[in-house]
């Protein structure tokens, strides 16, 4: 089953959506964008934006932690382009020979549902804008058959709950502490977090 609905997957395949969920694949690889994203919500966006990037990287600090130092550990499911050497006709960019990894969960959907919900849980337009994010990234996964469904559909579930036990992390972080809701919250700079009064 999970091999037909990869096959219909590289049945789609054409000259303008390929590039297209390429990029979607790359914007998730090593969780790069979702870095970036929590960077910047710490430094250089409004301060409404700190608890949202403080959420995001104890998130994506989960995510990596369960996934690819866990579960993948765990569970050694090969990839399905090794299991089915028919899937190497569907390769694209020669992405098959940057895989070394095992395939399952999908790593790439874990963490950007574990970002996508942090952020959601705490403002819901800008979160919608990375659930759709999240969802093209794991879509690009089973387009570019790297990983089986049930890889990406685990991870989605469980990306999904890393962000918002992330969430209620960071409210009691900020709840028990009051120099985190402080600089987290209220916007102070971050000297509060070392200062000893």
């Amino acid at each position: 089953m999970e091999f037909t609905i990869l096959h219909w997957f590289a049945s789609l395949h054409n000259a303008v959506l390929s590039p297209i969920m390429y990029g979607f694949t790359m914007l998730g690889e090593a969780g790069i964008l979702w870095i970036i994203l929590a960077l910047l919500g710490l430094t250089i966006l409004p301060k409404k934006y700190r608890k949202v990037a403080l959420t995001m990287t104890i998130a994506l600090i989960l995510s990596v932690i369960m996934c690819n130092g866990v579960m993948k550990n765990l569970f050694h499911r090969v990839r399905p382009f090794i299991q089915d050497p028919t899937l190497v006709e569907t390769e694209l960019f020669g992405i098959f020979s940057t895989i070394h990894d095992w395939s399952f969960p999908s790593g790439h959907t874990s963490a950007s549902f574990a970002a996508a919900l942090a952020c959601f849980m705490w403002y819901k337009k800008e979160g919608i804008t990375m659930v759709v994010i999240a969802a093209m990234v794991s879509l690009s996964r089973l387009y570019l058959t790297v990983h089986f469904p049930t890889d990406v559909l685990v991870s989605l579930i469980l990306g999904s709950l890393y962000g918002i036990l992330s969430y209620y992390i960071v409210k009691l972080l900020i709840k028990k502490f009051p120099k985190v809701k402080e600089v987290f919250e209220d916007g102070k700079s971050y000297k509060v977090l070392f200062s000893k009064s």
